[in-house]
């Protein structure tokens, strides 16, 4: 028996290293690679830069020929516009329909949260955009990121509302506290760890958006980080060194904020499934 339990513990040992190897793989390509020359980067080899010479340059390249600092603003500009929407309108309606579950509530609490297994149709989109006349504009892609989250976030906020007692919005409204005063000064400082779980989501799924701005921005001068890949390939089209360093940058961002916010990520999921 010991002797089967130690095979499957290798075996299940063996299966993650394997599969962090793959997860790992693409990441060490891009570290490698960017920090090579340009004639080392053309094969996307595996092996190390020549001679250990680490050529960090190649990063402030990125940043002054790339346009990375407009491109890093207005990725901040759309994630944390579309963060502070969603978050506000989400939140609201989650308590409501937590609150008051009639049948028309729980039926539109369904109809929104469909949109997270609902694929998106760009054509109509593109079309719906050109006839508001949001192609191509900040306006444009933020409402889309806004659409595009609220389902995750009231799904997960609906949940954990429900474990705050109604009795404290009853004693809120015996104090004279109106609904949107009772709203914002009791309710949602009570529902932080759920929104600052959406917080860190919304971030990470806005920023690493690649075809909604493809789709819907033209202009260069709007284009997020993760577009921002595209000015090299037109002046740098076989600088492969460049092009792994401005992945790196790209995705930097949403490396720092995943390591600093799992904690809440998963405390805040939890709350809302086992109290919800």
């Amino acid at each position: 028996m010991n002797a089967k339990k130690r095979f499957y513990n290798i075996l299940k040992n063996l299966i993650v290293w394997i599969i962090s190897l793959i997860v790992l793989t693409p990441l060490y390509l891009m570290v490698t690679n960017s920090l090579k020359t340009s004639t080392q980067a053309d094969s996307m080899g595996i092996e190390l830069p020549q001679g250990l010479h680490l050529h960090f340059e190649n990063f402030i390249s990125v940043i002054q020929q790339g346009g990375l600092a407009s491109s890093f603003i207005n990725s901040m500009f759309y994630s944390c516009s579309a963060i502070l929407i969603s978050i506000i309108l989400s939140a609201m309606a989650a308590f409501v329909l937590s609150r008051n579950r009639s049948k028309l509530n729980k039926f539109i609490y369904f109809f929104v949260i469909l949109g997270l297994a609902m694929p998106a149709s760009y054509i109509t989109l593109m079309q719906l955009m050109k006839t508001t006349h949001l192609l191509n504009t900040s306006l444009g892609i933020i409402l889309n990121y806004v659409a595009m989250e609220i389902p995750v976030s009231i799904f997960i906020l609906y949940g954990f509302i429900a474990s705050v007692p109604k009795e404290m919005d009853e004693a809120a409204l015996i104090d004279g506290c109106g609904p949107i005063r009772m709203f914002f000064s009791i309710i949602f400082p009570l529902m932080k760890p759920a929104v600052v779980t959406v917080i860190i989501l919304t971030f990470l799924d806005t920023w690493n958006q690649f075809v909604y701005p493809l789709y819907l921005l033209n202009d260069s001068s709007k284009w997020p980080m993760t577009l921002s890949v595209y000015n090299f390939f037109g002046q740098y089209a076989q600088s492969w060194n460049l092009v792994s360093a401005d992945v790196i940058l790209t995705s930097l961002p949403v490396l720092i904020i995943y390591l600093f916010g799992q904690k809440y990520i998963i405390s805040g999921m939890t709350s809302g499934a086992v109290k919800g």
